[in-house]
């Protein structure tokens, strides 16, 4: 069985994790298999549980909501591309599942043309989970949870954001991390940069395939 693409277009973000826990219901209880749902969102700012107050913004103007998954804050909004992937785990890990997501990301990125890797995290270091761009610069943030099984949340990709957004936070934990964008790495390639579908396809192909590791 591979990852089915479900397209959702923008959804504001209490709406679609409302939704997120319909998903996983259904993947539960065997109703829906795995799914891949591509969207976007409003722009929202949203934090996992151990994140600190002192790590988010003091007055953005824009909403900062705490979301029940894995990682600190980041940013969603217009020009970014959000994947939530709602996938039987069966005889993994968790980590296997995360590092499957960035290697299957790496390989939608090399689809595009663009040169990316995943990093590993030191022992008692800040979490480097993500996708990377040369110069450490930090492109697709995976923040995900398992329960169960079954996994939800997924990673968001920066396509064309308002990148000054990342500034007025400290972004996935990370006091000195220097985010990117596709569009910034196309001004460097001296090309233009990749339309929102061409990255949804892009993701969509590099994730389907059957989910390793189940039962």
């Amino acid at each position: 069985m591979t990852v089915r693409r479900v397209d959702l277009g923008e959804v504001p973000y209490p709406q679609a994790m409302d939704e997120m826990a319909g998903w996983v219901a259904q993947r539960r209880a065997e109703t829906a298999g795995d799914r891949l749902f591509l969207l976007t969102h409003p722009p929202v700012i949203t934090y996992g549980r151990r994140t600190p107050a002192s790590e988010l913004p003091a007055a953005s103007g824009i909403p900062a909501v705490p979301a029940d998954r894995g990682g600190y804050a980041t940013y969603h909004g217009p020009g970014q591309l959000v994947g939530y992937l709602v996938v039987k785990l069966g005889s993994g890990k968790p980590g296997q599942l995360v590092r499957w997501v960035e290697t299957r990301l790496i390989a939608a990125m090399a689809e595009l043309g663009f040169t990316t890797y995943r990093r590993d995290t030191e022992p008692g270091g800040k979490s480097l989970v993500g996708v990377w761009a040369p110069g450490e610069r930090k492109l697709a943030s995976v923040g995900m949870r398992i329960r169960d099984g079954i996994s939800s949340h997924g990673f968001a990709v920066n396509i064309d954001p308002e990148m000054s957004v990342f500034r007025a936070f400290t972004v996935c934990g990370l006091p000195d991390v220097t985010m990117t964008s596709l569009a910034e790495l196309a001004r460097e390639q001296g090309r233009r940069t990749p339309g929102g579908p061409a990255v949804s396809d892009a993701v969509a192909a590099a994730f389907d395939a059957p989910v390793p590791w189940q039962a």
